[in-house]
C-alpha cells in the first residue's frame, strides 16, 4: 500500500516525539544536583513538562489533520479545473500523485473495482457535501446582506434614518454650504 501524507507527517512529527522517548526521566533528573534529584519539585516538573508536550503534540495532530484535507481539497480542485479544461492527456504530475498516493491521489484512474470505486465514491461524497455546506453558509451570508440592504433602502425610501439626528446634520451641512458659496 502507498504511504500517505498522514503517514508521512505522523512518522516524521509525532512517533519521535513524545517527551520520554526523547529523554527519560532518570536523565532529565541527572541535570539537577544530586541532593535535588529525589526531590518531588524535580518528579512535578518533569510531569508538567510531559504534559506540555503532550498539548503540543495534540496540537500538532490537528495540524496534521487539516493539512491533509487542505491537500486532498487541493488536489480535488486540481482534477476539477483540468475536467473544466478537458485535458485527458497524460500529466507528470498526476502521474507522481497516483504513485506517491495511490487511489488518495483523487486522479481518475482507467477502471475500477467494485473495492476501489466505494472509497472514490466516498471521497466524492464528502467533497460534495463540503462543498454544500461552504455553499450553504454562503447563501445564508448573502441572504442576510441582502436583507440589510433592503431594510436601509427601505429605511431611506420612508424617511426613517438609524440615526434621529441624521435629517438635522445633513441640513446643518447643507446651510453651512450654502453660507460658505454665498460668503465667495
Amino acid at each position: 500500500m502507498a504511504i500517505t501524507e498522514t503517514d508521512v507527517l505522523t512518522n516524521y512529527l509525532l512517533n519521535p516525539a513524545p517527551l520520554p522517548l526523547v529523554i527519560k526521566f532518570e536523565r532529565f533528573a541527572e541535570q539537577f544536583p544530586p541532593a535535588q534529584r529525589d526531590a518531588p519539585a524535580v518528579r512535578a516538573l518533569w510531569q508538567d513538562l510531559v504534559a506540555q508536550r503532550e498539548r503540543v503534540l495534540a496540537s500538532v495532530r490537528e495540524n496534521i489533520e487539516e493539512e491533509v484535507a487542505r491537500g486532498k481539497a487541493m488536489r480535488r480542485e486540481v482534477l476539477r479545473k483540468r475536467r473544466e479544461e478537458g485535458t485527458d492527456e497524460v500529466d507528470a504530475e498526476i502521474e507522481m500523485e497516483r504513485a506517491l498516493f495511490g487511489d488518495l491521489s483523487g486522479a481518475k484512474r482507467a477502471k475500477h473495482t467494485l473495492d476501489s470505486v466505494v472509497p472514490e465514491l466516498e471521497g466524492a461524497t464528502l467533497a460534495l457535501e463540503a462543498d454544500i455546506a461552504k455553499l450553504q453558509d454562503e447563501e445564508v451570508q448573502l441572504l442576510e446582506l441582502v436583507k440589510s440592504n433592503v431594510d436601509s433602502l427601505s429605511d431611506l425610501r420612508y424617511g426613517k434614518f438609524g440615526n434621529a439626528k441624521l435629517r438635522d446634520e445633513v441640513l446643518d451641512g447643507l446651510r453651512t454650504l450654502q453660507e460658505t458659496c454665498s460668503s465667495k
